[in-house]
Formats: structure tokens, sequence, C-alpha cells
């Protein structure tokens, strides 16, 4: 049985949006959009994705370039950084 058709769930592409193809990468069943904002933007230089800082501070992350969330196969490298942003999101 092929593997995929069991995990639906992990991916969405979102072909009726205004802003697709949002990066620079196949799309159809490549470009995937069920995290269309990165969940892991907190993570700060440690989400492992492909970024850059910029602005007059130098503190505004551009993440532009990155096609990390947006790949079918980083969906459980996203799910397990979750504890990471539970971390941060935690009440103080």
């Amino acid at each position: 049985m092929d593997k995929r058709a069991t995990e639906n769930y992990k991916f969405f592409s979102h072909t009726a949006c205004e802003f697709y193809p949002c990066h620079e990468m196949p799309t159809g069943e490549e470009l995937n959009c069920l995290f269309c904002f990165c969940p892991l933007y907190c993570l700060g230089p440690d989400c492992g994705g492909n970024f850059v800082y910029v602005g007059e501070k130098g503190n505004i992350k551009d993440c532009s370039a990155c096609t990390v969330p947006h790949r079918r196969e980083n969906y459980d490298y996203i799910m397990r950084q979750y504890e990471r942003v539970k971390v941060i999101a935690a009440p103080r």
C-alpha cells in the first residue's frame, strides 16, 4: 500500500490562492501549502530553514528563500519541532 495514501493530512496544495506559487519550486504535488505561515519562524536562527536577517537593525527574519515548510517530505521534521515551539509559547 502506498504510504502517502494513508497520510493525506500531511499535504495540501491551495492552487486557487492568489499568491500561489509563493516560492520558486515545483508546484502541484510538490508545493505543500499546509504550513503557509511557517510555525518555526519563532525559533529564530534555530529553525533549520534557509533565511537571512534584514532591516535597518538586522532583526527581521526574511524567509522568502526558504522552502522547508513547503516540501512534502518535511512534514515530520516540522511536527518534531513543536516541543521547542511549545516552550516559547508557554506562559511566563
